[in-house]
């Protein structure tokens, strides 16, 4: 008798330790969890919250030129100026597209954000609206096309429009590399490190 109580006390201490380390694994395990997740949610809120962020302060800013308009897109004054060396490009297009492409056209705003151009319009002989997008290549479109009559008139257009699509990418990029050149000159300052106070009293000037 006293063999086989001790043989069960055994079994039973066996038992027990078997439970207490699947009951901590089973704690662990659900510990982890939690704390992935709660990091996962913190992660996706500041995501969420830094996108809110940007869409709120994102400003514009139009301009008229020639009959047309220009929207500049930016965070702050600095990013939505116009200088004139862009209004003078923004009147070249239209003039180049009416020369080149078609005298029957009606230009929408061109928009100016931080790493695109987009410029839309209307080809008013076909209802036909083409739109360009400097970020894409070939970033040529055509829409709001119904029940249009194909001919060789109009092959032409389409090829013209897509052909002076190269001239207006070529021309929107170097403008937009232009802006970040020198929205990069303007932000560079003095450093963080110098004063004014301490720039004066280098050069002497007070």
């Amino acid at each position: 008798m006293k063999k086989s109580t001790k043989n069960r006390q055994i079994i039973n201490n066996v038992y027990v330790n078997e439970k207490y380390d699947d009951m901590k694994s089973m704690l662990n395990l659900v510990r982890n969890l939690k704390e992935q997740s709660e990091k996962f949610n913190d992660e996706e809120y500041e995501e969420y919250e830094e996108e809110e962020t940007q869409v709120k302060e994102e400003k514009t800013k139009e301009y008229s030129v020639s009959g047309g308009k220009i929207v500049v897109h930016g965070m702050s004054e600095q990013e939505l100026m116009l200088t004139d060396e862009e209004k003078s490009a923004y009147q070249e297009t239209m003039e180049d597209f009416v020369e080149q492409v078609s005298d029957m056209a009606e230009f929408h705003e061109l928009n100016i954000y931080k790493n695109n151009v987009e410029w839309s319009g209307d080809l008013l002989k076909y209802d036909i609206r083409f739109y360009y997008s400097i970020v894409e290549v070939e970033g040529t479109y055509i829409g709001n096309v119904n029940m249009l009559k194909i001919n060789k008139e109009l092959m032409e257009t389409l090829q013209k429009v897509k052909d002076y699509y190269a001239t207006f990418e070529v021309k929107w990029a170097k403008i937009l590399a232009s802006r970040r050149t020198t929205e990069l000159n303007t932000g560079e300052g003095l450093g963080d490190d110098v004063s004014a106070d301490e720039v004066e009293d280098e050069t002497g000037v007070v």
